[in-house]
């Protein structure tokens, strides 16, 4: 089923498995069986996707939510904000986490070994359990490029493998958590233009709160760059979805967006309409593929959506300062 996943076609394609994972997951994982039950939901009832239930994301910090029987290979944890409890997400195949963002990296931008990847957030051996930093890891390993790596606060030297890469016409990849490329824009001057600049998010606590659109003005009046691209993933979650410009959002083949009401959280509203971010991953096969998040969004066509914002009283996301 998991080489299904990664080569799904077509939305009726997409539409037979989810089905098939809602139904093994409401069978072998404990915690979404007993939340469909406490619904008094019918499984035999369900016949689209639309009918399933979507489990709420804060089961993720106080539950292990996970296939029964199934070994515990790696465990990513939230950041989280100081005194709350962070959310954990059980991985039983790494492998699956792997293929599915070397496959989506490839299905927005190309061959990875293309790419000399600069990242500004901690590199992995200083945090181990963080699943963004797992991904970019792997992503700079893949890469096979000797400029490639993390740079957090070494600004000299990033500068110095920026201008290399720039000489020698390599195209680069810079991404990094929001307050430190702020940071990096703010004591370093170099021009970017053709290069490619992404946030991650995560300011909260660390420097002024600004929007998106603010911060990705700064970034391209400082790099000389048409648009800002955004990452928008989670420690949840085992797939992302990727802005290329605009804050809009595209995902991939084996994740698809609903918004929900924000009165009725087992009724959709219409594309364009504010509501909660629903996520269907399917890469999320020995977990739960089927998320509320506490994300506010819009949904637009071709399931492309935009990130609003976070309910009132929420948690700040741990993925905002590092997932």
């Amino acid at each position: 089923m998991k080489n299904k996943i990664f080569n799904i076609k077509s939305a009726l394609e997409f539409e037979k498995i989810a089905l098939y994972i809602f139904k093994y997951q409401e069978k072998n994982n404990i915690i979404y069986h007993k939340y469909i039950k406490n619904l008094g939901v019918s499984v035999e009832k369900i016949r689209k996707i639309s009918e399933i239930p979507f489990m709420p994301i804060d089961f993720f910090k106080s539950k292990d939510v996970i296939i029964k029987n199934k070994k515990v290979q790696k465990t990513f944890y939230s950041s989280g904000t100081t005194g709350s409890k962070k959310s954990k997400h059980l991985i039983s195949d790494l492998e699956i986490y792997k293929k599915s963002f070397f496959k989506s990296f490839e299905y927005f931008y190309g061959d990875i070994k293309s790419y000399s990847f600069f990242a500004l957030m901690p590199n992995i051996s200083e945090n181990k359990n963080s699943s963004l930093i797992y991904m970019c890891y792997n992503l700079i390993k893949k890469s096979q490029n000797l400029e490639s790596g993390f740079y957090l606060n070494d600004f000299d030297l990033i500068l110095e493998n920026l201008k290399k890469s720039i000489r020698i016409g390599k195209k680069i990849f810079l991404i990094g958590i929001s307050f430190a490329l702020l940071d990096f824009s703010e004591k370093v001057s170099i021009d970017l233009k053709n290069s490619i600049i992404m946030e991650t998010g995560g300011m909260k606590g660390k420097r002024k709160e600004l929007i998106r659109s603010e911060l990705h003005n700064i970034f391209k009046k400082k790099f000389n760059v048409e648009n800002v691209h955004s990452e928008y993933g989670m420690t949840e979650l085992l797939s992302q979805a990727y802005s290329k410009k605009n804050g809009i959002f595209q995902n991939t083949n084996w994740m698809k967006i609903f918004i929900r009401d924000i009165y009725d959280p087992f009724s959709f509203v219409e594309n364009g309409k504010t509501g909660g971010i629903n996520i269907i991953d399917l890469a999320n096969i020995n977990s739960c593929s089927f998320i509320e998040t506490k994300d506010l969004g819009r949904l637009y066509e071709k399931n492309n959506f935009k990130v609003l914002g976070r309910f009132d009283n929420s948690d700040i996301r741990g993925c905002n300062l590092i997932r």
